[in-house]
């Protein structure tokens, strides 16, 4: 799809990460120039594309929590592209101010340099985790009343509400996007980062949390980047919400017993037990996609293949036995 650049350069925070810097890439592809935001706690520099040279992309390391170190780069931004956040809802339990700081009080901080240097467009990468134990599958956006299991899900709805109420106040033009599980390259947590690290440190056994049969979507990073470069395109109201992911979905089984194959298959899988795997942890989420699909996007990849896929660059990257 070609599209002419914009007026001004758009800010992406969390650009440095697996999605933001896919993200990234497909900005200058399609000719505008990006100014990155990146803390590098999770992001990596060699996540950045090399080419297109420092007019057509910056790079600012700064935090999200400290306003005067990143605000600059919003002057006469176009758009800003909010992705940064902590990326392991898990950690969040343990750490309660994680996902506040890094979730809540971060999105407010973007929220506010945009309202003061006037930037007219805000997208954010909420997450399928706002619905809770939804009791509607496939969960359509309009579902409710959404109560998060995560302190990582509830500083996602916080920061949904907050964009919304920005976009009522003070005439930004808002899109929020409720992802399901988002795999690819530049992975640094989840399902397959968890299991092949516990074939690493022991091939005979592979440990998977709960009792196996949790269910859920999982999305190509380049999938989730082609979703949300449409919706901005072709979504013009006020405020634009889809949920993102795959029409299918996977057990935590299945995606084991792939990954023992991968390693050759000698691996015996045993369980937990429970139905979650860690506290937070939503077993059985299915999102329903048709509004996105009603704009003319298509996955390339269904969850199942999206995990072959991953698993295949994984044995690459990894050089695992056969």
């Amino acid at each position: 799809m070609t599209v002419a650049p914009r007026d001004g350069p758009t800010v992406v925070t969390g650009g440095a990460g697996a999605i933001g810097s896919s993200l990234v890439r497909a900005l200058l592809d399609r000719g505008e120039t990006v100014r990155v935001v990146d803390n590098l706690s999770a992001g990596r520099k060699e996540h950045l594309p090399a080419s297109g040279g420092p007019e057509r992309m910056e790079l600012l390391v700064a935090d999200l929590r400290e306003p005067k170190a990143f605000e600059p780069a919003f002057t006469g931004a176009a758009a800003v592209w909010h992705l940064a956040a902590n990326t392991d809802i898990r950690r969040g339990s343990a750490d309660p101010k994680l996902d506040f700081e890094h979730g809540t009080l971060a999105t407010y901080h973007v929220l506010e340099a945009a309202r003061r240097h006037d930037v007219p467009r805000l997208l954010f990468a909420s997450s399928s985790v706002v619905y809770g134990f939804a009791k509607v599958l496939p969960t359509p956006e309009e579902y409710g009343p959404m109560v998060p299991e995560s302190l990582y899900g509830a500083a996602k709805l916080a920061g949904e509400a907050m964009c919304t109420a920005y976009a009522h106040s003070y005439g930004l033009r808002v899109h929020l996007f409720r992802f399901a599980n988002v795999i690819g390259p530049g992975m640094t947590h989840g399902i397959l980062i968890d299991f092949f690290e516990k074939l690493r440190r022991d091939p005979t056994r592979l440990e998977i949390l709960g009792d196996g049969r949790q269910s859920k979507s999982y999305l190509r990073t380049e999938d989730c980047v082609a979703a949300m470069l449409v919706a901005a395109e072709r979504a013009t109201d006020r405020v634009n919400l889809f949920n993102l992911g795959t029409s299918d979905r996977i057990t935590a089984r299945e995606i084991g017993e792939k990954v023992v194959a991968a390693h050759g298959g000698r691996a015996r899988m045993e369980y937990t037990g429970g139905d979650r795997g860690w506290v937070g942890d939503v077993p059985q989420t299915f999102l329903s996609i048709d509004r996105i699909l009603a704009l003319g996007w298509r996955p390339r990849y269904t969850s199942a293949q999206a995990i072959d896929r991953t698993i295949e660059e994984m044995v690459e990257a990894r050089r695992c036995p056969p």
